[in-house]
């Protein structure tokens, strides 16, 4: 069974799935399970496991059962256990100690490796209620053998170096500077050879300086290439860093909201840091290695002339050193995903800190939250140690090899000089060329070690590459101009829509949705909290696909509708709208490069936020923080319905946009909106009455379907729940 360390926090589920399923042969990617899985941000459940299970044909079976029980059935393992209450790890086998009776459980964690713990501790992780713990036990049917298992793109050295073509000319530029370091370096043992045999032993002094000045010019020369190099490398380096995480940013604004819902804003902020292993691989590691090897063949050839006896044992102890190196980067892998995890989680405690520091003084959580994040750095610590401790075996091994190597060499160059066959000079040049080929075996392990981050930096990366975007090419447009369809009535149309976020066994939060919102009307929703009011409208945005039925605009299919051009004839604002740390005019007219000022003051007065702007020193070229730091809730509302007005759309969804806002402002906004809606549609999610009374049409959620439909006399009337949901407000007057 292979140990797979997850990628994610949220990644434990699908990494045991995919360690189960290598122990009978088949490596599913981490990102194939995932997709199966039904994962939130707050995890995968059993059922989604269940669910993706079930998918590459294992046969399940979840239960609830003693220590005793887990360990009188062994043919049920390797089997998934729910751990600590928030985890999943693998349990791959159960052994007893030899004269006792003591057992030792061998779990594949996939936040840290395979681990071995004894019974008690076992019982306190895996017990979670009546002495009993949760297990998933799976068995291969014949399906699962003969699947065909989804081929995951590898990434390949030629694949990271494709990221070097649009620098052909700055490359060979370094790759001249380097040749001629190179061959300067390669003059240095023919020069300390002459000093010493023609110099020191001639007692020529005007030769030993003319050597000394030579030395001198070349390592002048030397140092110039360097400087160069160094620029040049910055450069690359830079551009590099620029390029990778532009094309990851733009490839994750284009995947669809469902992606988001699984990730942590850690994982991202790791994700983005890895570029600069990339970078440190592609600029230094790869082309100094490159060079390192035309300088060890170089000098291989120079000691070849000296000694053939000498190179042997050189290459014999090269070769044994290389090898241990690359038995320990193995080992390396799987604590590089544990490092990246825990650095993630890091973030993620941080960004939490500071993000929600007015709720933790009012409710005195800090010093909870503080001793959360001092767990996450002892976490943290420990992966450090490990590394810490593997790199030193790999490289005291690596060094004591060299040294050995060194003195070897050394020995049987001297007996070489004792015995009349080498002078001293030669003695002194061959120590030189070793030292000079140590550095590029130094190089090229440094190189492996580099290609081994870049590597797994790139499949993180490429994690988010790979995933398929929400737009594609077959994808129609409804704007600028709406598509004319006179077979079908106007307006968006509901046909047995049903959804759910998880996996089949999750609850709906729509139920047999059937519904038409007229074209150019204004429609109400209303019903409790968790009604499913908010999920109708990300519906209607193509945030998510319904689970069941099929949801059309003027008779087309939303999913034959580019989200993109959707969304751009769609005035929209959301319960978590968001604010720019920008100024209020950007905030306002978001992604139009040039501002339309007559349409901006106009979205302003309509979202009765002229005057507070007119006020400021600035007017609307004031900055705001992010999320609205610096502006009072109603006024953050205020600029989001500036927004959406500016945007002059087709459509208008508003998601308890005035909820914020005092009554006085609610009315003045509500009245110049009145004349803004007129032939729009128009979608409101709202509480109070007073927003919803006017419309053409009001329809009453509850548990995720329609309970009441009609406009406000029609439901009053008919005193039910829309009745007892707006009853205790003033306007109603019962």
């Amino acid at each position: 069974m292979k140990i797979i360390i997850q990628h994610d926090q949220m990644d434990c589920g699908p990494a045991c799935l995919a360690m189960i399923a290598s122990n009978y042969g088949k490596n599913y990617s981490l990102q194939y399970l995932r997709d199966h899985s039904f994962i939130t941000k707050e995890g995968v459940s059993m059922f989604g496991i269940v669910e993706a299970s079930k998918k590459i044909g294992f046969e399940t079976l979840p239960v609830k059962l003693t220590v005793e029980k887990l360990i009188s059935s062994p043919n049920s393992l390797p089997c998934i256990l729910h751990w600590g209450k928030n985890h999943f790890v693998v349990l791959k086998k159960i052994t007893k100690k030899f004269m006792s009776s003591e057992y030792t459980f061998q779990i594949a964690d996939p936040a840290h490796g395979l681990i071995s713990i004894k019974e008690q501790e076992f019982k306190k992780y895996w017990i979670s209620s009546e002495n009993m713990g949760i297990a998933l036990i799976l068995k291969p049917s014949e399906d699962f053998f003969a699947m065909e298992v989804p081929q995951e793109k590898k990434i390949t050295l030629s694949y990271i170096l494709k990221y070097l073509t649009p620098y052909k000319g700055q490359l060979v530029l370094m790759f001249l500077l380097l040749l001629a370091g190179s061959a300067i370096t390669l003059v240095f043992p023919f020069l300390t050879q002459a000093l010493i045999d023609k110099g020191v032993s001639a007692k020529n002094l005007n030769l030993i300086a003319l050597i000394l000045l030579s030395q001198l010019g070349l390592f002048l020369g030397s140092i110039t290439i360097e400087v160069f190099r160094n620029w040049l490398m910055l450069f690359i380096g830079t551009k590099l860093s620029i390029t990778i995480i532009s094309e990851f940013l733009k490839k994750m604004l284009q995947l669809p909201i469902r992606f988001f819902d699984t990730k942590k804003m850690g994982d991202f902020n790791q994700r983005i840091q890895d570029n600069e292993r990339i970078e440190e691989f592609l600029t230094s590691h790869s082309l100094l290695t490159f060079f390192s090897i035309i300088n060890f063949s170089v000098f291989f050839g120079v000691l070849l002339y000296y000694d053939y006896t000498i190179l042997m044992v050189y290459l014999i102890l090269t070769v044994l050193s290389i090898g241990w190196s690359f038995y320990w980067l193995r080992k390396r892998k799987i604590l590089d995903y544990l490092r990246f995890q825990q650095r993630a989680e890091n973030q993620e405690s941080v960004f939490e800190i500071i993000k929600g520091v007015t709720e933790m003084k009012l409710n005195q959580f800090e010093d909870f939250k503080r001793s959360q994040w001092e767990e996450v750095q002892q976490k943290l610590f420990k992966v450090n140690i490990k590394i810490l401790k593997l790199n030193q075996i790999q490289l005291s091994g690596f060094e004591f090899m060299n040294q050995l190597k060194n003195i070897l060499v050394t020995f049987l160059a001297a007996t070489l000089v004792v015995n009349d066959k080498m002078t001293l000079g030669g003695l002194l040049s061959v120590s030189y060329i070793i030292g000079q080929m140590n550095s590029p075996v130094n190089q090229l392990i440094s190189f492996f070690r580099s290609l081994q981050d870049a590597k797994l930096s790139l499949e993180r990366l490429n994690e988010v590459q790979s995933y398929p975007a929400e737009e594609s090419p077959d994808q129609i447009d409804l704007f600028p101009e709406k598509i004319e369809n006179q077979k079908h009535t106007k307006g968006i149309r509901f046909e047995n829509v049903s959804f759910q976020y998880g996996g089949s066994k999750s609850p709906y939060v729509l139920k047999n949705i059937n519904l038409l919102i007229p074209e150019g009307k204004i429609t109400a929703i209303v019903g409790t909290s968790g009604s499913g009011k908010t999920t109708l409208m990300k519906l209607l945005l193509k945030f998510y696909e319904p689970t069941v039925g099929t949801i059309s605009y003027d008779g087309i299919d939303i999913g034959a509708i580019s989200p993109k051009n959707l969304r751009s004839g769609c005035g929209v604002v959301m319960q978590d709208g968001y604010i720019f740390s920008d100024t209020i005019e950007r905030n306002i007219i978001t992604g139009n490069k040039e501002g339309d000022q007559d349409r901006l003051m106009q979205a302003a007065r309509t979202a009765n936020i002229d005057e507070f702007v007119a006020s400021l020193p600035l007017k609307f070229n004031t900055k705001i923080g992010a999320s609205g730091n610096g502006i009072s809730g109603g006024q953050k509302q205020r600029i989001l319905i500036a927004r959406a007005v500016y945007k002059d759309p087709h459509y208008i969804f508003f998601d308890e946009a005035t909820s914020a806002l005092d009554a006085e402002n609610e009315k003045i906004i509500h009245n110049n909106l009145q004349e803004f809606f007129k032939g729009k549609t128009v979608i409101i999610i709202a509480h109070r009455l007073s927003t919803v009374k006017n419309a053409d049409q009001i329809l009453v959620l509850k548990n995720g379907e329609i309970i009441e439909k009609g406009n406000h006399q029609q439901l009053v009337n008919h005193r039910t729940e829309y009745f007892n949901l707006v009853k205790n407000q003033l306007e109603l007057g019962v």
